[in-house]
């Protein structure tokens, strides 16, 4: 990388308890010096990539009485002045300051925390370089583009005894975690599959090329990935009210494989005490040019079906459970018992309040309580113990998504060794990772 370790300064973070990091130098183009923040006893978020996603971000973090923003950063010179002017009027001061290269920001000593939200091939390189100079790290989903970055995302917390949060927030909703917890308690019997309802794989970018327009600078937002011309689909010009389509492409995401994957397999790999581990195999569609049907393939023998179901449905012995967004669906035998999914028109709140009351009064297996990912992760940096959706939750969630991605890109099965995050037999190794793109490395 182009990057080393940097100690932060942590003088004026009395609450913050921090550990050593290793020293090393930082490199930067010519002439970049550290802006100064008057010393304060708030946690300082950066902010990368200042698309709608971490306009979003930076109002919960700057809605936080912990936090403050004090530093954004994007390619774009009207999304990052824009930023920057918000967060000053939200503060009512001057001290958040724009950057056009995110290693500006990164190398400055007074910042705790940097919050992520680039394209998803941006986020290895970005997140590590924020641990190697001893940050701690809020990522969007997916945490990575591909399997190599997992692992690597991995060891980079671990040697750098970082915080990372993952942005899967649906663990911090009340609805996933009963409907998880009624899966490990054993209400619907031993699972044996299970489905989630989402988009297709990545596709290659075939996107005209179009007249680049002043104050981008598309060399920085096509990064690692293969050089192409400028689209305004993958990033439009200035400040905007959408997500971008740049997700639908295989060179700098995964389609909705990964992007609703990342949510939804992610609450599969909860629900099944994945967390720790992944899927074994997976198993291609029928038809070659399908973008659905395809299926991992858990220890047990218990297949996950990509493109059926609700949202993420658990199917038992005895029972199923349904769940999405605003959604809960609670069968025994083939008989709606509770929840707001399948049955009468109820009160969710009061569905789950019915759920836990019934259904998980003598529960054994109590899931991570979180209401709030931001101040989840906001504590995990006070306490320095993991959060909800810390970087082994992240990362190996992403895993799945990507081994589901292989399997349509190749048209064939994989063997998958969890333990190892390699191939159990066969499998080509270019599979795991991608080619990075001049000084860009992970």
């Amino acid at each position: 990388m182009l990057w080393g370790m940097q100690t932060p300064s942590l003088s004026r973070r009395r609450f913050l308890q921090s550990t050593a990091v290793a020293s090393a130098p930082f490199i930067l183009p010519s002439g970049i010096l550290s802006a100064e923040v008057k010393p304060n006893d708030k946690i300082a978020v950066g902010f990368i990539g200042m698309g709608k996603q971490n306009g979003g971000l930076m109002n919960r973090f700057m809605g936080a009485k912990e936090s403050i923003c004090v530093a954004v950063s994007d390619c774009d010179t009207n999304r990052r002045n824009a930023a920057r002017d918000r967060a000053n009027g939200r503060q009512k001061n001057k001290d958040c300051k724009a950057y056009e290269d995110f290693r500006e920001i990164i190398a400055r000593k007074d910042i705790d925390a940097f919050c992520i939200a680039t394209p998803d091939h941006w986020h290895a390189i970005q997140t590590i370089a924020a641990l190697e100079s001893g940050k701690d790290v809020y990522c969007e989903k997916p945490l990575t583009h591909n399997v190599h970055e997992s692992v690597e995302v991995m060891k980079a917390v671990k040697n750098n005894k970082r915080v990372l949060q993952t942005g899967s927030m649906q663990r911090s909703s009340r609805g996933f975690r009963v409907a998880c917890e009624l899966v490990r308690n054993g209400v619907i019997g031993e699972v044996k599959r299970t489905a989630v309802n989402i988009g297709g794989p990545g596709r290659p970018c075939d996107l005209k090329t179009e007249k680049e327009e002043p104050g981008l600078d598309w060399n920085m937002w096509i990064g690692p990935g293969p050089m192409r011309g400028y689209s305004s689909v993958l990033s439009p010009r200035g400040v905007h009210g959408h997500f971008p389509n740049w997700r639908n492409y295989k060179e700098y995401g995964g389609g909705m494989v990964c992007d609703w994957g990342a949510h939804m397999i992610d609450i599969i790999q909860w629900g099944l005490d994945k967390d720790n581990s992944g899927p074994v195999a997976t198993i291609p569609a029928k038809d070659s040019k399908a973008s659905k049907g395809a299926q991992l393939v858990y220890e047990g023998g218990i297949h996950m079906m990509h493109g059926a179901g609700l949202g993420s449905s658990f199917y038992g012995t005895d029972g199923r459970v349904e769940c999405h967004r605003g959604r809960l669906g609670l069968w025994l035998g083939d008989k709606h018992v509770a929840g707001n999914q399948g049955g009468k028109k109820v009160n969710l709140n009061q569905e789950l309040d019915r759920i836990e009351a019934e259904y998980l009064k003598d529960a054994k297996v109590k899931l991570y309580d979180s209401n709030n990912h931001i101040g989840d992760f906001l504590q995990a940096m006070k306490t320095r113990k993991k959060p909800i959706t810390n970087e082994i939750v992240g990362a190996r969630t992403s895993i799945a998504c990507h081994l589901l991605n292989q399997t349509y890109y190749n048209q064939t099965a994989i063997a998958w060794d969890p333990k190892k995050n390699t191939f159990a037999k066969g499998g080509d190794p270019k599979w795991l990772t991608r080619n990075y793109r001049g000084q860009w490395k992970v």
